[in-house]
């Protein structure tokens, strides 16, 4: 509700000096200090993610319904939100999260196993490398989505458009 108050009233967290794609990479810091945060703090990276990911497929409806002509409008913004919805959710919540949880999580167990050095130590190198991680993996995931979404859903929306 508040994303699309947000939308509706033209509110940017751009004029406050913020930019707005940065909310989208929440969920990936949340996993990568998983090992040190409570869990309401990962699952609070979760909500941010998915409120962006929520707010930009509002955002680019709400974009096209204004450029788009009357009679279809509504069809048009609807299929440019659902394709924002899906790609967003996939390329900036679910799979750069599972990348970066499995990232921390085998880099711990590498290390537990290979090295004698404190479990505290540990969780830092693994939480670096978590981090460290996270600009290689975005292009490829973002690859990947679009590659996939233009081989599934995205064909469908061209039958529609039909």
């Amino acid at each position: 509700m508040v994303c699309l108050l947000w939308v509706l009233t033209g509110f940017s967290w751009s004029s406050l000096g913020f930019d707005s794609h940065v909310s989208g990479y929440a969920n990936e810091f949340g996993e990568a200090f998983r090992s040190h945060v409570p869990l309401s703090i990962v699952k609070l990276s979760y909500g941010i993610s998915s409120a962006y990911v929520l707010a930009d497929a509002c955002n680019t409806g709400l974009r096209v319904y204004k450029k788009t002509p009357p009679a279809e409008a509504i069809r048009r913004s609807g299929m440019a939100g659902c394709d924002v919805l899906v790609w967003q959710a996939f390329a900036s919540v679910i799979i750069p999260g599972i990348t970066i949880n499995r990232i921390v999580a085998g880099s711990t167990f590498v290390l537990q196993k290979s090295i004698k050095i404190p479990i505290n130590k540990i969780k830092w190198i693994s939480t670096i490398a978590g981090l460290l991680s996270i600009p290689i993996i975005i292009k490829p995931i973002d690859h990947f989505v679009d590659l996939t979404m233009d081989n599934s859903i995205r064909k469908f929306y061209k039958i529609c458009d039909n």
